[in-house]
């Protein structure tokens, strides 16, 4: 810890304030709140430009991340002094972020050595080949007994081995002993507390559990884990709790002197703003893609239904680990920005979704799997893309754009299904949080689709308010055990169809994503198995070149017929 983090809690001017860090997908947030209140005091977000090299491929500008930050906070300090308050009355920060992105770079120069390659990236899906080629029968799920996850292209750990197969600067500086390997948070943290002149290299146990390289009962890197992907321990962050003071800010910016006291991955902050922290209880978020949590108490379930073991939070370095079940969707909100910028069916998400797609009373049987890059829970199948299935020759655009909608809900309730039968305790409720929310069609055809009530949050990005309750609770001014008392306020949607007819459209949904398997076929090559390499490498060069060069005959005589 840094020495300075020792220091007694500051009396403020006026209440105490936490702020909250927001790494998302898109954009990036700086909020503060009042200590132990939900309603958001001073904020501000900036769009993050998107890098899409190839198709598949998604990468970030990790020092754009860090502009954005210090841009947003200088603002949001700006507008506490013009409501009276002063930068003194914060008295700490925490940090929530987009989770498994991947960021290399240069400990002693503190520069990227490569964009960060975002959570939703299939660039690894060879790396996924060469790995699988390691373990007993190619089992994708050989591992979720150490560290919780299947082996997928979607966890840091495949991104950090292409990385260094990859790219030269990456492997120099792995050789040269000054590689930093990080989620996004870790790379924030490293940044505002010193960067190369004593910058922490730490990331939580939330953030850690969805590396593929974490052990889920010792809560540190596993060194078989480790071995097997031929990431260096030495290129890793420290594993630390959700909520502790780790630091101080010491980047010159206008956070200079703040405490940084909690961390968390976004949807495991979000479990926390929705008061999420009783075992059973469970929410689901819907941005860019779909995250639904389950709180599972100190208990590690092992899902043998296609969900994620992975860590909700711990509360301090003494306080033992909370676990959730996760079932996690690539694409929820990706299918409207698919909707309008690729089919042009409409111009405005956020207006136009609801308004078209209620001028049907249904999809007219048509059904859209929107697996544009695979499907994650609980299939993980890589080989998975997108189909619309059911057309006929009086569907029109409405149809299709409430399908879409519909995939969403069809996709939860995949996951609320694996999640009973691994819990044998079915959800009395949904909370719900994240932009597509807005939308009070979509939440009714949740509720309808999954046939429980889903309760909707006030507060669209529970994220930022989960994550300042963390960092809020280890400098004593945001208790957690208050919190799980605290009421928050919620819109409820009811179901009004009856279980034969979801459990009829249901059906026909699973009949659509069998449709969507198989048609992404990965060529065979020999840089997939270890095999390969000792068949190729057993191989005489003389027998190689004379083969070359009969097949250059056989071309030439064939060309001259």
């Amino acid at each position: 810890m840094d020495e300075d983090a020792e220091m007694p809690v500051r009396e403020g001017v006026g209440k105490s304030l936490v702020g909250a860090i927001d790494d998302g997908t898109k954009t990036v947030r700086f909020v503060i709140y009042e200590a132990e209140q939900s309603e958001e005091l001073a904020a501000y977000q900036l769009d993050k430009t998107e890098l899409q090299p190839q198709e598949g491929w998604y990468e970030q500008d990790p020092l754009e991340i860090l502009h954005h930050i210090r841009e947003c906070a200088e603002y949001v300090i700006d507008q506490l002094i013009e409501i009276g308050y002063s930068k003194e009355d914060l008295l700490s920060i925490g940090i929530t972020n987009q989770r498994e992105t991947t960021i290399a770079w240069d400990k002693f120069t503190g520069e990227p050595l490569h964009p960060a390659i975002a959570w939703n990236d299939i660039r690894t899906d060879s790396t996924v080949d060469a790995i699988l080629a390691k373990v007993p029968d190619r089992n994708k799920n050989y591992l979720k007994n150490i560290c919780g996850l299947p082996i997928s292209p979607y966890f840091s750990a495949l991104k950090m081995r292409w990385l260094k197969d990859n790219i030269k600067a990456v492997r120099r500086a792995s050789r040269d002993k000054r590689l930093m390997f990080g989620t996004v948070d870790s790379w924030i943290v490293w940044n505002l507390t010193g960067g190369p002149h004593g910058g922490l290299h730490i990331t939580d146990v939330t953030n850690a559990s969805r590396t593929l390289l974490m052990n889920l009962e010792t809560l540190n890197w596993d060194p078989m884990l480790c071995r097997l992907f031929g990431i260096h321990r030495e290129s890793l962050p420290q594993i630390r709790s959700s909520s502790e003071i780790y630091g101080i800010v010491r980047d010159g910016s206008v956070l200079d002197g703040i405490r940084i006291s909690g961390i968390l991955g976004n949807q495991q902050a979000a479990l926390v703003g929705q008061n999420c922290l009783q075992a059973g209880q469970a929410k689901n978020t819907y941005r860019s893609g779909c995250f639904l949590l389950y709180n599972t108490g100190t208990r590690r379930v092992q899902s043998t239904h296609g969900l994620l073991t992975t860590v909700a939070y711990k509360l301090g370095p003494n306080a033992p680990a909370v676990y959730a079940l996760e079932g996690s969707i690539a694409v929820a909100g990706g299918a409207m920005k698919f909707l309008r910028d690729n089919l042009k069916l409409i111009k405005n998400v956020a207006q136009d979704t609801e308004h078209i797609a209620g001028q049907v009373f249904s999809t007219g049987d048509v059904y859209f799997v929107p697996a544009f890059s695979g499907l994650y829970a609980p299939y993980w199948r890589k080989d998975a893309r997108g189909i619309i299935c059911g057309l006929t020759a009086f569907t029109t655009k409405n149809h299709i754009i409430r399908a879409a909608l519909e995939a969403v809900c069809f996709q939860t309730r995949d996951i609320l299904e694996a999640m009973n039968k691994d819990c044998g305790m079915p959800l009395s409720k949904l909370n719900v949080d994240g932009k597509m929310t807005s939308n009070d069609l979509l939440m009714q055809l949740q509720t309808d689709l999954i046939g429980i009530p889903v309760l909707r949050a006030h507060t669209w990005d529970m994220s930022a308010l989960g994550v300042a309750i963390m960092a809020g609770n280890s400098v004593g001014v945001w208790s957690c055990e208050r919190w799980k008392q605290h009421a928050t306020p919620t819109d409820t949607f009811l179901p009004t169809t009856t279980d034969d007819d979801r459990d009829a459209r249901y059906t026909k949904w699973k009949m659509a994503v069998q449709r969507s398997l198989g048609w992404a076929t990965t060529k065979k090559s020999f840089a997939m198995t270890e095999e390969r390499y000792r068949l190729l490498a057993s191989i005489p060069a003389t027998i190689y070149l004379i083969g070359s060069f009969a097949m250059l005959v056989v071309s030439s005589v064939l060309k001259n017929r």
